[in-house]
């Protein structure tokens, strides 16, 4: 196997298997646990909480800096097949800022910082924020993929008729 295609694979799995485990982690949080938690003692709660944070907190970091690193990688490698497509790189930038806004919400949810308080206690609304975000982020990626590349504008343009 050309080894590039390997590390272009490898690089598109490790993306997309980090998307399902961090997304699919803050989902199980939202619809079942924190649901099945309010019928905890505060103790209960509490230690739970310490708990699944201590371990979710690990999850987390090793996630967005997957992210980053394919997330860029696979980025540099689509930029030749889409040279002069605008809309590609408009919605890719959208994506890359949303999913820093995501990583934000996930690192403050897991976080130890006093001013990042007020969001975790608001833990349920950040986790549906955190979620929205993730599906217009994958609303995008499935549009682009499907697209395809696009010659640029100038190409598509009827030539000129010339007497």
């Amino acid at each position: 196997m050309d080894t590039q295609l390997l590390i272009d694979t490898l690089s598109r799995v490790i993306h997309v298997a980090t998307a399902i485990t961090l997304v699919g982690g803050s989902a199980f949080m939202l619809l079942v646990l924190i649901p099945a938690a309010q019928n905890l003692s505060d103790e209960e709660h509490a230690r739970l909480r310490t708990g699944l944070i201590a371990r979710w907190k690990g999850f987390v970091h090793i996630g967005v800096t997957l992210f980053l690193i394919s997330g860029l990688y696979n980025y540099y490698r689509a930029i030749p097949s889409h040279k002069g497509d605008g809309l590609y790189h408009a919605l890719l930038g959208t994506k890359m800022l949303i999913a820093l806004v995501i990583f934000f919400i996930a690192a403050a949810l897991v976080g130890r910082s006093a001013k990042l308080e007020p969001i975790r206690r608001k833990r349920t609304l950040w986790l549906k924020v955190l979620l929205i975000c993730a599906l217009i982020v994958v609303t995008i990626s499935g549009f682009v993929k499907v697209r395809g590349p696009q010659p640029p504008a100038a190409a598509q343009a009827p030539a000129a008729v010339t007497e």
